[in-house]
């Protein structure tokens, strides 16, 4: 921890310029910028395998500084893990300024040089971004550019090296898209009610081939079109990307193209509403290095359909995407009961509907082996990666009272998603009740009862969790997720939780007993393995 002092004290002085001059006069009006610290003190728990740590306390930190004059821009993002909370990859450790850029912007010009983050489309073939909670930041350093050279004509460019926790990756990334509104660019089309866009991209990597034993390319190219329409009540996105060998560890170093498509449609009117998703992925692992594992430089983000859940023991089996194949189908219906009605009652009653189901695609070995297999592109293949069935009901009851109720059923491919080995298949039933009562505009509790129930794994769990707030300060937080149904008397364990939080303007503080059980956290279908621990934590947060 002997470099925390320089993210505390270049904190310390910028908030109290910052508060001064704001007090007397607006000099640094124009400069902005947040910071995050989280830490945790361990202690070995071994009843839930919780490591030592030789350390004690581990923290990641960051401190974002921007300062905008006009049309210019600059900033920068201190960052320190000393060293990383456990789960993170010891790669990240170290402190120093990880993010830096100048941008200048106009109504036809948008300039970047040194970092940025950027997305194609829905990014199937390039999209760099950061998710800190996952540990991903694959910003790119090098310059991008856009242009509108007339209304309803967008064009940027971008080249650069991707970031690799404190260094740069090895190949080189280059790419460009544009995009046309046909609204915009035809009077004609201004007023329909009919909104059109086209759109294409084209990125390619570069890495030098030093492998002795395989010709591997050293320049693949990907390119996505896609098309967006929307009438007001119904919406169609769809997008295709096709990608040329390239051949990695990631693939097993297989010479097959890669291809994705992804679509969905979307009916809203007044109290209903429909989501319909599809997507089929095929060997579509796009990284600027050919050797990386994990979430380590990828070029692209392959959208996952499945409903991303935040109460507790829906996150037990999280699905994150399969980029070397699967094909997935989810829909969603929401309808709402207006009040005063039988079904709606004083207040109105909102229900939600989902489903979705991911596959492996249909292979067959390939006749060229360096292909690998080959696929029926329409044929659903198996095993069963993941599904999902969800009911929720959001339900006013009275001035006071509010409660969603929710059950979720839940397949879960432990053998795809965890890599475990002969498992097989979670089949899982969780059923949720929360209920929020309010004492009056300030004070309210809310309270969470939820159970899963499964015959595989580590069987049945309940969870209990109890929240009071003080509007608009502070929060207190305990709960307890309960193994009660392990075969093993071993595991039959408690997860106590505690912590509160308090807030004052722009900044956050919570302090908490965390006793972590382990598994995977993921968004968006990305996941990283959280290990479990026990111990002290706390998180500082503050905008400026």
């Amino acid at each position: 921890m002997k470099h925390s002092y320089k993210v505390f004290a270049a904190l310390l002085i910028l908030i109290l310029l910052n508060n001064t001059t704001r007090a007397q006069t607006p000099v640094l009006s124009n400069i902005s910028g947040n910071f995050e610290v989280v830490g945790q003190f361990y202690r070995t728990d071994s009843a839930i395998g919780a490591p030592e740590v030789p350390e004690k306390f581990l923290n990641n930190a960051f401190l974002n500084l921007n300062y905008v004059n006009g049309n210019f821009k600059v900033g920068l993002r201190y960052e320190e893990y000393l060293g990383p909370l456990l789960g993170f990859d010891e790669r990240y450790r170290g402190s120093g300024i990880t993010y830096r850029f100048a941008q200048f912007t106009n109504d036809r010009i948008d300039i970047t040089a040194g970092n940025f983050y950027d997305q194609f489309g829905n990014g199937l073939i390039f999209r760099c971004y950061e998710e800190r909670a996952l540990g991903i930041d694959n910003s790119m350093d090098g310059i991008r550019v856009g242009v509108k050279p007339i209304e309803g004509i967008y064009i940027k460019g971008v080249v650069g090296r991707q970031r690799d926790f404190f260094s740069l990756g090895e190949g080189l990334v280059r790419g460009i898209d544009g995009d046309v509104q046909l609204n915009e660019l035809f009077l004609s089309l201004k007023d329909s009610r009919i909104r059109i866009g086209i759109g294409g991209s084209f990125v390619s990597k570069y890495q030098k081939d030093n492998d002795q034993l395989r010709n591997l390319p050293e320049n693949v190219g990907a390119s996505a079109a896609r098309l967006n329409l929307n009438t007001g009540k119904f919406s169609l996105s769809a997008e295709y990307a096709y990608k040329i060998n390239d051949p990695s560890v990631a693939n097993g170093f297989i010479y097959k193209p890669g291809e994705a498509i992804y679509l969905n449609m979307a009916y809203t009117t007044k109290g209903f509403g429909t989501t319909i998703t599809g997507k089929r992925i095929d060997n579509m692992n796009f990284r600027s290095d050919r050797n990386a594992t994990l979430n380590s430089l990828m070029i692209n983000y392959l959208p996952a359909i499945s409903k991303q859940y935040s109460y507790r023991l829906l996150t037990l089996y999280p699905y994150t995407t399969q980029p070397n194949g699967e094909m997935a189908a989810a829909a969603e219906v929401f309808y709402n009961f207006a009040a005063k009605t039988p079904l709606g009652g004083k207040y109105g009653t909102k229900i939600s509907l989902g489903v979705s189901g991911v596959n492996n695609i249909d292979t067959v070995a390939a006749s060229n082996d360096t292909l690998g297999y080959e696929s029926n592109y329409f044929k659903i293949g198996s095993p069963l990666y993941y599904q999902d069935l969800s009911l929720e009901i959001n339900k006013k009851i009275s001035k006071k009272v509010k409660l969603i109720g929710t059950y979720v059923y839940q397949a879960y491919n432990k053998d795809v998603v965890e890599g475990e080995i002969g498992f097989g298949i979670v089949h899982a039933s969780i059923a949720i009740l929360d209920v929020t009562y309010k004492f009056n505009s300030k004070n309210s509790i809310r309270m969470e009862i939820q159970h899963l129930s499964t015959h595989q794994d580590r069987k049945n769990w309940a969870m209990m969790l109890l929240e009071y707030t003080i509007s608009p300060n502070w929060a207190f937080t305990v709960f307890d997720e309960y193994n009660y149904g392990s075969d093993n008397p071993d595991e039959r364990t408690h997860f106590y939780n505690a912590t509160m939080g308090y807030t004052r303007s722009a900044t956050r503080i919570s302090l908490g007993y965390v006793r972590q059980r382990a598994g995977l956290l993921c968004v968006g279908g990305v996941c990283r393995f959280v290990p479990a621990s026990n111990g002290l934590g706390i998180n500082i947060t503050s905008r400026f």
